[in-house]
């Protein structure tokens, strides 16, 4: 595996495509829309000049990282030996894009969602070959978070599997595999860390300022909200409801209304400059 493609220029998308030029492969960065992707180049140039303020790499470090990217809103330009699709979740647009793609490249080209809550089994029966089909998610901030679920949907062989968890640690990452479920790992145990802290401010028993510091003193490096801040409102409600629905709706993980009137109204976190905390 030399050249990986990234499908989506947002937060995830080039994110993961500076940890993808920074471990030394050949990085194509993609977004239907160019102006998404000139702002994901920008964002990834300034994270580079950061480090090297902080002289975590050099400068000719910097620039051989550079030379590693590219960035295109032509989907004929994303030819790799991995495909990874960091787009919005919903499942028709990942499948729809996958078809592109799978007619573009060879039939050994990996193709892996970085999903947080959809069926990859659902998505993967779509798709020619399934077998190639899996999960890679990465946690936000994506050049910082060290784990990496490779999620094995019922279809995927265990060379694709293999080879995404040889990706994974070629990209400093510590790979974690599971299988298909609602929320994987990660995001099925955090559920009650959201949805209880949220469930106490509904009740009136405390508020969320009070929740975030209680628990940053007990060890937490971030509190519930602003954690969802961090992701986005709009992202961590729609995990909520893809568990809560493919659960069967247990009444303990039934996703807040305050959440969901904060998405209605646009306060996604920092993305949108104010969630429950407001941010320049």
């Amino acid at each position: 595996m030399t050249t990986i493609c990234i499908c989506g220029s947002g937060t995830m998308g080039s994110g993961i495509a500076q940890v993808s030029a920074m471990a030394g492969f050949k990085t194509i960065l993609y977004d239907v829309s160019n102006e998404i992707v000139v702002k994901a180049k920008i964002k990834i140039d300034n994270d580079l000049q950061t480090l090297v303020e902080k002289q975590k790499i050099s400068s000719e470090k910097k620039e051989s990282i550079r030379q590693h990217l590219s960035f295109s809103s032509n989907i004929n330009d994303c030819i790799a030996d991995v495909i990874l699709e960091a787009v919005i979740e919903k499942p028709e647009i990942k499948i729809s894009l996958f078809n592109q793609l799978a007619f573009l490249n060879s039939n050994e080209t990996i193709f892996a969602s970085n999903t947080s809550s959809l069926s990859l089994s659902a998505i993967a029966k779509e798709i020619k070959e399934p077998g190639r089909v899996a999960g890679l998610h990465f946690f936000n901030p994506a050049p910082v978070m060290k784990l990496v679920e490779v999620v094995k949907a019922d279809k995927t062989s265990e060379t694709t599997i293999s080879k995404l968890v040889e990706l994974t640690k070629a990209f400093g990452k510590t790979p974690v595999v599971c299988k298909d479920s609602p929320g994987f790992i990660v995001n099925r145990v955090a559920r009650p860390y959201y949805i209880e802290s949220l469930r106490l401010v509904e009740e009136g028993l405390t508020d969320f300022e009070t929740i975030d510091r209680l628990l940053e003193n007990q060890g937490f490096k971030m509190g519930p909200f602003k954690l969802m801040d961090l992701i986005g409102n709009d992202i961590n409600y729609a995990v909520s409801c893809s568990v809560y629905d493919q659960l069967n709706k247990p009444e303990r993980l039934k996703p807040s209304d305050i959440q969901k009137e904060k998405v209605e109204k646009g306060d996604l976190g920092k993305k949108s400059g104010r969630g429950y905390y407001g941010y320049k």
